[in-house]
């Protein structure tokens, strides 16, 4: 029950802060411009800081060592992922525009908005740095091939190509800044002038606000009554609740059979709760940045939000009956 009722208020909280911005735009509020600007404002300045202070506030260099094999599972199965969504998406012939977005959304998750909240209800503190594994792999495959895999995806070019700066997207930068900091500076978190962590913490906790106000906005322009579930949403779900997790409990089930890897309970629970929570919120905006479907993955990102709520319950009454 108290798992229910934490995914129940997490999914109110997050249709309140879209239909934010559903009704002001209805009203006429927000022009195109400014919601050009949103998006912009979320990916070069909000993103990148959050990102810095999260690894800040969350990393230590000490902890990574006995964590690596975390590491590891994590890079396979959503390298496997990956794959497992070009072969669906190759078979479907997905048209393009969409087909970046929807092999990001099999394996993106919203790990900090979504998961880190619900890992801490359901494990307490104790599972943060088992979370931080998952978190740390997932944000820099997003923010580096999963990005390349949506640019390569625009419509508007003539034809795919390797373009090497969406390979560091604004986003990453928060990372590769921090990393120094996390090395040489561990304590920089409290150590740094308070003016500037206070700032930058202020400029992170606008992400989830505003990406979810962005979405009501989408959505709006995209019509309440097209969020339905067609063929490849129906699919791209599937990846997200259903295959994702399943391939990251395959992972751990052969460490601990064939390569003799003992992990503990909770953190071999805290990877497969991770791997099954819903798409990352900034789809929408990395969608609309390289002229990809935003109403698909506008979609996406809304139908996985509400579902689980049904979902993280089932997985972990499959985890405890295992």
């Amino acid at each position: 029950m108290h798992v229910f009722l934490t995914s129940v208020q997490s999914v109110v909280s997050i249709l309140l802060l879209m239909s934010v911005g559903y009704f002001c735009d209805r009203l006429g509020w927000f022009g195109e411009q400014f919601s050009n600007a949103l998006s912009k404002l979320i990916m070069k300045v909000a993103l990148p800081a959050g990102i810095f202070m999260a690894m800040l506030k969350r990393f230590k260099l000490s902890q990574l060592g006995g964590l690596s094999d975390g590491l590891l599972y994590v890079l396979l199965s959503i390298g496997i992922g990956y794959i497992i969504a070009w072969i669906i998406v190759k078979i479907m012939k997905v048209p393009r525009g969409r087909r970046g977005v929807m092999m990001t959304a099999f394996n993106g998750a919203n790990t900090v908005f979504i998961g880190m909240p619900l890992n801490l209800a359901l494990f307490g503190s104790v599972a943060v740095p088992y979370l931080l594994v998952y978190y740390i792999i997932n944000t820099v495959v997003i923010w580096t091939f999963g990005v390349w895999v949506i640019a390569a995806d625009d419509p508007t070019s003539k034809k795919m190509k390797i373009d090497w700066h969406h390979f560091l997207p604004a986003p990453l930068w928060g990372f590769i800044v921090a990393m120094p900091f996390i090395i040489w500076w561990p304590q920089a978190d409290t150590e740094l002038p308070m003016f500037i962590t206070r700032t930058l913490s202020s400029l992170g906790a606008l992400i989830t606000p505003l990406s979810l106000i962005y979405i009501g906005i989408m959505l709006q322009r995209s019509g309440l009554g097209n969020v339905k579930i067609n063929l490849d949403t129906f699919v791209t779900v599937i990846g997200r609740f259903v295959i994702s997790p399943i391939i990251m409990g395959i992972i751990i089930w052969c460490g601990m059979n064939y390569a003799g890897v003992d992990m503990v309970s909770i953190f071999r629970k805290t990877l497969v709760v991770q791997s099954a929570t819903p798409c990352l919120a900034v789809l929408p905006i990395l969608a609309h940045t390289y002229n990809c479907d935003v109403e698909f993955s506008t979609n996406i990102v809304v139908i996985t939000s509400i579902l689980f709520i049904v979902v993280t319950p089932l997985i972990m009454l499959v985890l405890n009956w295992i």
